[in-house]
C-alpha cells in the first residue's frame, strides 16, 4: 500500500447528512430552530447553532433557507399557524350548557395550558419579536382580527344567555375577554413558576364570579 492510500484510508470521512426531501429537511431545520430558539431566544438563533442542532453542514441548510432573515420568517410563521389554531380549539360554539361565565372560564383555562405546554411557541405569538419580518407582523393582525370575530361572537352569545350582562357592549367585551386572556398567557410564558395554570385559572374564576354578581 502506498502512503498517499495508507492517509486516505486513515483520514476519517466527512459525516454528511442523510438524503431527504426538500419539504421533508425543511421542516427538520425548523424543528432545529424551534429547539435552539427555545433554549437561547431568538435574538440568539444562528445559522451554525441550527445547523448543529439537526446534525447537518450549513451547506445543507442553506439550500433551503437563503440567510437567517428566511429561517426566522419561516419559522415565526408556522408557529404562528399553529398558536392560531390551538386558540380557535379552545374557544367553545355554545355557551348554552355551561352558561357564559363558565365557558369562559374553562376556555381561559385551556388557553393556559396550551401556553404551558409549548412556552417557546407562545413566546414568540404574546412578546415582541425584535427584527421580525414586516409581513409576520401584518399576519399577526389578521389571524388577530379572526380571533376577535369569534370572541365577538360569543361576547353576543353570553350577553343574550345572561341577563346580568344586558347593556353590556359586545364589542368592548370582546376586546376585554382577548386582552385579559392574552395577559395571563404572557405571565405563563414570562414566569410560570410564580404565575403556575391554577392561579391564573383560579383567578379567572374569581374574576368572572365577580362579575356576574
Amino acid at each position: 500500500m502506498t502512503r498517499s492510500q495508507a492517509d486516505a484510508t486513515d483520514t476519517p470521512r466527512r459525516k454528511y447528512a442523510p438524503r431527504m426531501a426538500p419539504e421533508q429537511r425543511r421542516e427538520q431545520l425548523l424543528d432545529a430552530a424551534f429547539e435552539v430558539t427555545g433554549r437561547v431566544g431568538l435574538h440568539n438563533l444562528s445559522m451554525e447553532s441550527v445547523a448543529a442542532e439537526a446534525g447537518v453542514g450549513k451547506p445543507v441548510l442553506y439550500t433551503i433557507f437563503d440567510t437567517r432573515t428566511d429561517l426566522v420568517a419561516a419559522l415565526l410563521r408556522r408557529e404562528h399557524e399553529r398558536a392560531i389554531a390551538q386558540v380557535l380549539e379552545t374557544m367553545p360554539t355554545d355557551l348554552s350548557e355551561l352558561g357564559p361565565a363558565a365557558s369562559y372560564t374553562g376556555t381561559v383555562g385551556a388557553f393556559v395550558d396550551a401556553v404551558l405546554e409549548n412556552p417557546t411557541r407562545w413566546r414568540l405569538i404574546l412578546t415582541s419579536v425584535e427584527n421580525a419580518p414586516s409581513e409576520y407582523h401584518g399576519l399577526l393582525k389578521l389571524s388577530r382580527g379572526a380571533v376577535f370575530a369569534r370572541a365577538e361572537e360569543l361576547a353576543r352569545a353570553g350577553i343574550a344567555l345572561e341577563p346580568k350582562l344586558e347593556g353590556l357592549d359586545p364589542v368592548l367585551l370582546a376586546h376585554t375577554m382577548m386582552s385579559f386572556a392574552e395577559m395571563l398567557g404572557r405571565l405563563a410564558v414570562s414566569d410560570p413558576e410564580t404565575y403556575t395554570r391554577e392561579r391564573l385559572s383560579s383567578f379567572a374564576v374569581a374574576l368572572a364570579q365577580s362579575v356576574g354578581r
